[in-house]
């Protein structure tokens, strides 16, 4: 992450109103000359946060709409997978070998990280496993074009996505960092732990003190940013993530939750003939719900910790595949 020294000196400071009244279209040069909505935009960004006019003209007249980014998030949706295929695809001898290697390597920080915010070691390294292998895909797209594009050329999002778009030049000048520099996903998702700019400002952490927070190039500030997270949403050290349950009746997929949070209590699964393979309390919630393995239906109750990796991602299958290569990685580091 580049420190903003030719920020600085390109666009002079970030604080400061210049009016924009006729000067929007003459400003603008690039993708979004004479854009009414980024006219509008750089308004409020002036009046509500104290942008300079001028200067976010400027960052504007370079950020260009990709129309791949367009092609990408238009797309149809695949074809929902099986947990028999989606599970191999993040649970990999290559992923489980880079992860004992990642948590090797960061080991102390790990260790601070599990003791300060009490999410064990092994989860942070699966979602960053999970979600940018480590650090080799985090996205090629700059994130002004991806949040531009999309908040400008995207009607079906556009309200989302100029709201992280706002979120984003925020942290920028909060970080003093050029915003025509940091990269991400085509989504403006960025660094090892793939944050969207909103959550950057709201849970992402300066864990190794040096005044800056970098979740692009600093392993240490991602991993402190993953483990904040998780906290925020709930994550109770110590407890279990999720039970296998065995199933027996013709009621049995009754208890099924619908979406992912946790509507159904323990009590309430047995009275429709689920039993789980540990002690848990009847009147505890779980997330209920049934994946197609392998060897056929597999049957679980995510506990409070489930629907906290859940918040990462709003995927049943998402969590398991973090929560199942976290296991792997403990194994994998015990024997090596």
């Amino acid at each position: 992450m580049q420190v903003m020294h030719g920020w600085a000196t390109r666009y002079a400071s970030w604080v400061g109103l210049v009016s924009i009244l006729g000067t929007a279209q003459e400003a603008l040069a690039g993708d979004y000359e004479g854009s009414p909505q980024v006219a509008e935009f750089v308004g409020e960004m002036t009046r509500d946060y104290g942008f300079a006019g001028e200067q976010l003209m400027g960052v504007f007249r370079e950020a260009e709409r990709k129309q791949s980014i367009l092609d990408a998030i238009s797309k149809p949706a695949e074809r929902v997978k099986q947990w028999s295929e989606y599970r191999p695809m993040f649970i990999t001898d290559a992923r489980i070998a880079r992860g004992v290697d990642f948590w090797r390597q960061h080991e102390a920080v790990l260790a601070r990280a599990e003791q300060e915010y009490g999410v064990p070691a092994q989860v942070i390294v699966s979602i960053i496993g999970v979600e940018t292998f480590f650090g080799r895909n985090t996205g090629n797209f700059r994130v002004i074009d991806a949040l531009s594009t999309l908040g400008f050329d995207y009607p079906p999002r556009a309200e989302f996505f100029r709201k992280e778009l706002r979120e984003f030049l925020l942290l920028a000048r909060e970080e003093q960092v050029d915003p025509l520099t940091l990269k991400g996903s085509y989504a403006g998702a960025m660094g090892l732990p793939q944050f969207m700019p909103s959550s950057f400002r709201a849970y992402a952490v300066d864990f190794d003190g040096d005044g800056h927070i970098n979740i692009w190039t600093n392993p240490d500030d991602a991993i402190g940013s993953v483990a904040s997270y998780f906290k925020r949403h709930g994550w109770v050290a110590g407890e279990p993530v999720v039970s296998r349950a065995d199933v027996r009746g013709d009621q049995v997929d009754d208890g099924l939750t619908t979406g992912i949070e946790p509507t159904k209590t323990v009590g309430e699964l047995r009275a429709l003939g689920w039993s789980s393979h540990d002690a848990l309390r009847d009147d505890m919630p779980v997330t209920a719900f049934r994946l197609e393995g392998d060897n056929g239906p597999e049957y679980w109750m995510g506990l409070k910790n489930f629907y906290a990796i859940t918040r990462y991602n709003r995927s049943v299958m998402y969590a398991m595949a973090v929560h199942q290569l976290s296991e792997q990685l403990v194994q994998a580091r015990g024997v090596k």
